[in-house]
């Protein structure tokens, strides 16, 4: 009934295997870096589904919150937003913003030109020229990417995703898919799916992914490598689905 009731809903706009979503899904992590003690934070993330005019979209807001010896290094707050369409192929974003400190970085996705548009204002409200890349096809930003299997089949054995961090153009990344894992979390034992980058000569930062899959294949555990060589963390603590 409670699927049925989701069809009629959304219809059949969605990927099939995603018609039972939840409209918003809210997540906690904890954040901490393995590097040394004191390094720790929290990052609050949501998802939320809509539809408008018959086609549905989406929205992921993400804040990242540092404390402790993290403040020293993240200062303030760091808020991403993505928000885009949803196709029967998957998520299409259509902007993407971060925001730190004073500065603010915001992607445009032109899919009729197949344009990246990158805006950047720094302190006190100077705005830099704007950058454009090559777009293409099916490339995700670096919130979209995450949430991108709750839409989109996940292969066997690797999958590859046009990616950009919204500082630069897209980059193609291959995830090499894992076996199975059992991950220990504050939520308690869920069974995942790793996802671990391959580096490449020109990109070396390492990135791995656990997507649990009783939760929609949600990212409940990320450690990646950011370009400042800080080695970050994410673990879930808490997920909430909010019913239709």
């Amino acid at each position: 009934m409670r699927l049925l009731l989701i069809t009629l809903l959304w219809g059949f706009s969605l990927p099939l295997f995603a018609i039972d979503l939840p409209p918003r899904i809210d997540i906690d992590y904890l954040m901490r870096s393995g590097l040394m003690e004191g390094l720790e934070g929290t990052v609050n993330e949501t998802l939320e589904i809509k539809k408008q005019n018959g086609i549905p979209s989406y929205t992921i807001t993400s804040e990242m919150r540092a404390s402790g010896l993290t403040a020293l290094v993240i200062a303030g707050s760091v808020v991403r937003d993505s928000k885009g369409t949803i196709t029967t192929q998957g998520l299409r974003p259509d902007s993407f913003s971060d925001k730190r400190r004073e500065k603010l970085n915001i992607t445009i996705f032109d899919w009729k030109d197949k344009l990246l548009t990158i805006q950047r204002k720094g302190r006190k409200g100077i705005e830099h020229k704007d950058e454009q890349h090559i777009l293409s096809a099916g490339a995700q930003d670096r919130l979209s990417a995450l949430y991108y299997f709750l839409f989109s089949p996940l292969p066997r054995k690797a999958v590859d995703l046009y990616e950009t961090d919204g500082r630069g153009p897209v980059k193609l990344i291959r995830y090499a898919i894992g076996e199975k894992e059992t991950l220990d979390t504050p939520m308690g034992k869920l069974e995942t799916i790793v996802l671990t980058k391959q580096q490449t000569e020109d990109d070396k930062l390492n990135r791995k992914i656990w997507l649990a899959t009783a939760h929609y294949m949600l990212p409940v555990r990320i450690i990646s490598t950011e370009k400042s060589g800080l080695v970050l963390e994410q673990i879930v603590t808490k997920i909430n689905y909010t019913a239709p």
